[in-house]
């Protein structure tokens, strides 16, 4: 068994299933990828696989060390790299093993790993979804966070206090989406519900545990 796959997210649609129900799903370009590294406890600690995106890349976008441990697996050039712990069950891949979308079946389960939009600096009505003070009647207390701690004990604040800053821009996992539809020519994966990151964006699928 294969445990996952790289692809990007090209976006969402609908689709109708043989009962005439209406499905949200996400249309994600999977594969094809290469392994790269073979990694076995022995030599590494663990056992696991690092698979590469095969895409158009320039050779001058990679460094020499990028080369040439792509050129161990006989491939030219990856533009995305990543690690699947490999489980009992699992296929022994060795460097130079092709993965294609063709290994995923419907109705199989999957767990989508992915960047998600970045939002700049929020405040904490958007961002923590605060309810906010009144917006009328001479209310100085509108989308102020209010108190975030005592003042003489413990005279700080708590590591973890939820308070404006960063928004998005940061990995999602999204766990147990259904595998609608499987296009093996054009290397396409449906997959029921949302993904995490804008059209375009690189994901990791990954076979569900359960």
């Amino acid at each position: 068994m294969i445990p996952g796959i790289l692809g990007k997210k090209i976006g969402m649609t609908q689709v109708f299933r043989a009962d005439g129900q209406v499905v949200p799903v996400t249309v994600l370009k999977a594969g094809p990828c290469v392994v790269v590294q073979r990694k076995t406890p022995t030599t590494d600690g663990y056992d696991a696989v690092q698979m590469g995106l095969v895409e158009g890349v320039k050779p001058q976008r990679l460094t020499k060390p990028e080369t040439g441990h792509t050129k161990k697996a006989g491939v030219d050039g990856v533009r995305y790299l990543k690690e699947f712990k490999l489980r009992s069950g699992d296929d022994d891949l060795k460097p130079g093993d092709r993965i294609l979308v063709e290994h995923f079946k419907p109705k199989e389960k999957v767990d989508v790993i992915g960047t998600s939009k970045g939002r700049g600096f929020a405040g904490l009505v958007k961002r923590h979804h605060f309810r906010g003070g009144p917006a009328s009647h001479g209310s100085m207390f509108h989308r102020a966070p209010g108190s975030i701690g005592a003042s003489s004990f413990p005279s700080r604040v708590f590591p973890g206090m939820k308070m404006a800053g960063h928004m998005g821009n940061a990995q999602v996992t999204v766990r147990n989406l259904e595998i609608v539809q499987v296009d093996a020519e054009d290397n396409l994966l449906v997959v029921k519900g949302a993904v995490p990151g804008p059209n375009g964006s690189y994901v990791v699928v990954r076979r569900s545990k359960v």
